[in-house]
C-alpha cells in the first residue's frame, strides 16, 4: 500500500511539473512581442541618457531618442510568444552625435524570464563596451552594455507596427570553385521584416559571371553559386549585391580564389 501512495505521489508531481511546463510556453503567456517591443525601448531610452549623462552630455531625453523597437523569438517559424533565451530585438533610436549604421538598428539579445522581466545584451560596435571612460579619465561601467528590464503582464498586447528591415551580410571571406568552374558567395539574412531578396552579380579576370536572384528567409544562411564558371588565371571575384528586400552592403565585395 505505501509503495502504491508513493507512486501516486511521484506521478502527480510530475504531473504538475509538466502542467507548468506547458503552462510557461502555452499561447496564454504573459511574453508577447507587443509588451516586449513598449517595454524595451523605454528602458533602453532612460539607460542611453543615463550613459549620455555621465560622459559629460546634457543634449539629450529619452523623449527626443525616438526609440522603438522589433522582436522576434528564434526565427520567422516560431510563435513570438513565451520566455526564453532565443530572442532578439532591433532597436532603432536617434542621436544626431552617434548615428546608427545604413539599416537604421542595433541588434539587442534578449533572455526573457518567466516573471515578466528580461535581460538584454547589446552590440559591442554600437553601444560600446563593458565599461567606459568618463570625462575625468575614469573606468566606469556602460549602462547599455548589458542590462535588465520588466514589462507589465496585462499591459497593451496588440501589435505595435514597428519593423525593420534584415541585414544582409557576406561571410565569406575566399571562394573556391566547384568541379564547374563555378564560385559561390557564403550570406546571412539577419533579423527583421520579409527577409532578404534581390540579385548578385559578379565579375572575375575579365569575364562576367553573370546575375543570380537570390531570396532568404530572416535568420537564414545561404551559398550563392554564379552561373558561369571563372577562368583559371582568375585570382580575384568581385561581387556586387542588389537589394529589393533587406539591406546589404552597398560596394562591391572582392574575394581571392582559393584553388585545390
Amino acid at each position: 500500500m505505501r509503495r502504491i501512495i508513493l507512486t501516486i505521489f511521484i506521478a502527480l508531481i510530475a504531473a504538475v511539473a509538466l502542467g507548468s511546463a506547458v503552462a510557461a510556453m502555452s499561447p496564454g503567456s504573459s511574453v508577447t512581442r507587443a509588451r516586449l517591443e513598449r517595454s524595451l525601448p523605454a528602458t533602453f531610452a532612460n539607460l542611453y541618457v543615463e550613459k549620455a549623462r555621465i560622459l559629460g552630455r546634457d543634449d539629450l531625453t529619452p523623449e527626443s531618442l525616438h526609440a522603438e523597437a522589433m522582436c522576434d523569438k528564434h526565427g520567422p517559424d516560431v510563435a513570438d510568444i513565451g520566455p526564453g533565451g532565443d530572442w532578439v530585438c532591433l532597436i532603432g533610436w536617434t542621436d544626431p552625435k552617434m548615428p546608427l549604421p545604413a539599416e537604421g538598428y542595433g541588434k539587442f539579445e534578449l533572455n526573457v524570464h518567466s516573471n515578466d522581466c528580461y535581460t538584454v545584451t547589446g552590440p559591442s560596435k554600437i553601444i560600446g563596451f563593458l565599461t567606459m571612460t568618463d570625462p575625468r579619465g575614469g573606468e566606469v561601467p556602460n549602462p547599455v552594455f548589458e542590462f535588465d528590464g520588466c514589462f507589465d503582464p496585462n499591459g497593451d498586447n496588440t501589435a505595435t507596427g514597428v519593423s525593420f528591415p534584415s541585414l544582409l551580410t557576406v561571410t565569406s571571406t575566399s571562394v573556391t570553385s566547384d568541379d564547374q568552374g563555378r564560385v559561390g558567395l557564403q550570406v546571412s539574412c539577419g533579423a527583421g521584416s520579409d527577409g532578404c531578396s534581390g540579385t548578385l552579380t559578379a565579375k572575375a579576370g575579365g569575364r562576367d559571371l553573370g546575375s543570380l536572384r537570390y531570396s532568404l528567409q530572416e535568420q537564414s544562411t545561404g551559398t550563392l553559386t554564379m552561373p558561369t564558371s571563372v577562368r583559371d588565371s582568375a585570382d580575384e571575384v568581385s561581387f556586387q549585391l542588389h537589394s529589393a528586400t533587406g539591406v546589404g552592403p552597398t560596394s562591391p565585395t572582392s574575394l581571392p580564389v582559393q584553388r585545390s
